[in-house]
């Protein structure tokens, strides 16, 4: 059994591990990894890309469904057969479902009105006048919305009457999306009343009055719906949910921990240890591995009791995640490929990069799940109550496979599934693993031209990489805990355990956050995608956070972020003397969506991109490819970067400003970065110039911002502060603009100000932005200053009542999320460990 599994569960093993963690730290110089007492918000199961991104968002990994990082089921299950009786140990119980009354969708009919309409609008007698119309499908005011009506007032009622030949369901449920307040009523009687919206279709509970008021033949569903603000959209219909056809007891975990690629966890189960690992072979410096869109889920098991067991283990992934809505249809097959058994699900209608958007899942493609072809595994793609019942009683699946295709997964839920036969199970472990994998066919639209992902660049066929995929699991895995150790490491050199904690915690959320494609030329795109912020794609102040990792572990990942804005510049398809926003929304890079310019910001960070790119390579050959562009920016920043016009920045969600000092920062700094780089190519005058001019900033700058003790949040509003995070800068790069003091005077005046989870953005507000903090922190001197400011980022991730993905929004008052979710700018908590490397350098 693994190390990590016996050393867990008395707390005296505590005090061990410490012991023998600085035994070894004084023997080899190496800090081992040791037992973690984070409670991560939400564990990474799998994760690939913006799409394939599933997470257990709770504390016991059988505790609820597995979910996508937007919260809705992408369902995995895990059951673990000891002596003939089976517990779960991963997802849960997935409950079969009938369509009662479906989705209008595109062509169900409803009855509505844009004026309201007399009290009795929602009872089945009620004679509707002729304010009332009538049309098919869902309502929307979206342009890019699949529901056929445009809905643009703020109000709208809807009936819609239907037929029922019983009334009793084992359970009933409404199948819902609404944005946003809504009423829904069945016969008059109130089903489901919600402020805010539910933005993808799901099913909710129904008040037992209007379930009571539910009759054999006609009836009536009558909803009102209140946009209040932004987007609108009204569909619903009526779910049975079967009553199961087996019960199932519970695992029980005993151990979890989250590694920078690895989840691990433990279980008991009628005499039986089981340990499950989920491993992302997320290797920076190897992008045919690291881009590789395959993971591993891996078992071990053990008797605990002295005995020997018949042990069996399952696994299933759900269709779900190869869908947008539940209401699509997906079919399925089994791939021949030589050496493994293969299943394969995906849509029936494959629209390839069709949809934009935010809160949006992947709808084209296909879903894989390999295994070794060996006669103790056994499959079935299936309904999932069908592939459950059977291993629950047999022990085994039947490798044959559902007839009737394709299948609405709202109807019923078919899963690919295996079955892995461990047989007599005593004191000596036996191992297993199987591989998760999807392939998108086209991940990107990079201005018109559909693009594909970066391993497809090695010339693999999709059966040649899940080949590829079991044959290097091994040395994939036992490279994926080396690189573990050495990123713990990294991190508990620069700031100590609890930091090292919350650095491996993030690694996959902030590379998951991005796809890896081969641009139009063969050149490396990394294209980050704003999660729950806006879906934006290439956004570059989405960028600028996330740089300290990807610079510390491979800068050619940062060169593939910034790569697009570069050619959306020098192209000619954006034309003004600053950089873009973005280059669309994800996957749709085919040119900037964001409502609005963000001038002295993004001109900032891309120089300063460039700077820190050359400072940690050693050379400036990559600014040398695009210095006629950078020097246009640096120009635009000369004019109008010391002291910026109304207008936002990255910190978009707290609004415009006038004069904000650390947007002056930025560009000073950046003035000084464009300076450096000169210098480094041999072009003196500019060097001297541009270097000259940030020193006279700096030196206007500590007068304009002065404000006693601290300076201010804006030039022209003294009695106010806020995070100078971009200046951690200035010694990081070598630049020398602001004299030291400066930044401790800041340091110095933060420490006063913090809350119970952490230090609040700037005076305007309670929230902080996590990343920044952890910047801001890396400007200290003092270690103790440093980690004074770290220490309630961690507090804040362990105790935040928001079971997601750690969200870098929250309230310093209650840990509460503000917002966003899953996002790529937690590598900027690394910025402690690109200080730790470039100022020992």
């Amino acid at each position: 059994m693994k190390k990590w599994a016996k050393l867990l569960l008395a707390g005296g093993m505590a005090s061990l591990v410490s012991c023998q963690n600085a035994a070894q730290q004084q023997s080899n110089g190496v800090v081992a990894e040791e037992m973690s007492n984070l409670r991560p918000p939400a564990y990474p199961l799998i994760t690939v890309d913006p799409y394939l991104s599933v997470w257990s968002m709770g504390d016991e990994l059988n505790g609820d469904a597995t979910r996508h990082w937007t919260g809705v089921a992408n369902d995995l299950q895990g059951i673990i057969r000891v002596d003939g009786k089976s517990y779960y140990f991963l997802g849960e119980e997935m409950t079969e479902t009938e369509t009662v009354l479906p989705l209008a969708g595109l062509e169900e009919s409803w009855n509505y009105s844009l004026e309201k309409p007399s009290d009795k609008w929602k009872e089945l007698a009620y004679e509707e006048g002729n304010q009332w119309k009538t049309t098919k499908g869902a309502f929307t005011n979206g342009d890019d919305s699949p529901a056929p009506n445009q809905w643009n007032t703020e109000d709208i009622w809807v009936r819609r009457t239907f037929e029922l030949e019983k009334t009793d369901f084992y359970d009933l449920l409404l199948n819902v999306h609404h944005d946003d307040n809504v009423k829904i009523y069945l016969n008059g009687v109130l089903a489901y009343e919600k402020e805010g919206w539910v933005s993808t279709p799901a099913t909710v509970a129904i008040n037992e009055e209007a379930k009571n008021a539910l009759k054999k033949g006609e009836n009536l569903l009558a909803i009102h719906c209140q946009n209040t603000t932004g987007g609108a959209f009204l569909d619903a219909g009526l779910v049975e949910v079967l009553q199961p056809s087996v019960s199932i007891a519970h695992a029980d975990q005993t151990f979890s921990k989250v590694n920078a690629t690895e989840t691990l966890y433990s279980f008991d189960a009628g005499g039986v240890e089981l340990d499950v690992t989920f491993t992302a072979p997320m290797l920076p410096d190897n992008l045919e591995i690291m881009t590789r869109p395959a993971n591993y889920v891996s078992f071990e098991v053990q008797a605990k009791d002295g005995k020997e067991h018949e042990v069996q283990v399952y696994f299933s992934a759900a269709g779900n995640l190869a869908v947008n809505t539940m209401n699509q249809q997906v079919t399925w097959e089994r791939p021949q490929i030589a050496g493994l058994k293969a299943m394969k699900i995906g849509t029936s209608t494959q629209p390839v990069l069709e949809k934009k958007g935010d809160n949006v899942r992947i709808d084209w493609g296909y879903l894989y799940l390999t295994a070794a072809d060996q006669e103790n595994i056994t499959s079935q793609i299936d309904v999932n109550t069908n592939s459950v019942a059977g291993f629950a009683k047999n022990g085994k699946l039947s490798d044959k496979d559902a007839d009737q295709k394709p299948i609405a997964l709202d109807d019923q839920m078919i899963t690919s599934a295996f079955s892995f036969d461990f047989g007599k199970v005593g004191d000596s472990s036996q191992h297993d693993f199987l591989t998760l994998a999807y392939d998108d066919l086209y991940s990107v639209q990079f201005f018109n031209k559909n693009l594909k992902a970066w391993w497809k660049k090695y010339g693999m066929t999709t059966e040649q990489m899940l080949q590829a995929a079991q044959t290097d699991y091994a040395k994939l895995k036992a490279a994926s805990e080396q690189f573990d150790k050495q990123l713990y490491q990294d991190a508990y050199n620069a700031a100590g355990k609890e930091y090292a904690e919350m650095c491996a915690l993030v690694y996959r959320q902030a590379v998951a956050a991005h796809k890896t494609v081969e641009g139009p030329d063969g050149e490396l795109f990394f294209f980050s995608k704003e999660n729950f912020s806006n879906g934006s794609i290439g956004t570059v102040d989405v960028t600028y956070p996330s740089a300290p990792l990807f610079l510390i572990y491979n800068p050619d990942l940062l060169k593939g972020m910034i790569e697009p804005i570069f050619y959306y510049s020098e192209s000619g398809k954006w034309a003004k003397p600053f950089p873009a926003h973005d280059v669309g929304t994800y996957p749709l890079a085919n040119g900037q969506t964001y409502g609005e310019d963000m001038p002295v910001e993004e001109a900032g960070n891309m120089l300063l991109l460039t700077a820190a790119i050359a400072k940690v390579e050693g050379n400036a050959d990559y600014a040398k490819k695009h210095w006629d562009i950078m020097t246009t920016w640096v120009e635009y920043l000369a004019k109008e970067g010391f002291d910026p016009a109304n207008q936002l920045c990255t910190d978009d969600f707290a609004g415009h400003l006038a004069h904000n000092a650390n947007l002056s920062v930025k560009a000073i700094l950046a003035i000084a970065g464009y300076g450096q780089l000169a210098e480094t190519l041999g072009k003196t005058a500019d060097a001297e110039k541009y270097t000259a001019l940030a020193k006279d900033f700096a030196q206007k700058w500590m007068e304009k911002a002065e404000d006693g003790d601290h300076y201010s949040l804006t030039f022209d509003k003294k009695g106010t502060w806020s995070q100078k995070y971009n200046m951690v800068w200035n010694k990081l790069l070598g630049l020398d603009i602001f004299p030291e003091e400066v930044a401790q005077k800041e340091i110095a005046y933060y420490l006063t100000k913090q809350k119970d989870y952490g230090l609040p953005l700037d005076s305007r507000k309670n929230y902080t932005k996590s990343d920044w903090v952890i910047w801001t922190a890396a400007m200290a001197d003092e270690e103790a200053d440093e980690k004074a400011l770290i220490e309630p980022m961690y507090t804040y991730i362990d105790e935040t009542p928001n079971r997601i993905p750690v969200s870098d929004w929250h309230e310093t008052t209650n840990a509460e999320s503000v917002g966003f979710r899953a996002r790529s700018v937690v590598g900027g908590y690394f910025m402690p460990v690109l200080k730790d490397q470039l100022l020992k350098n």
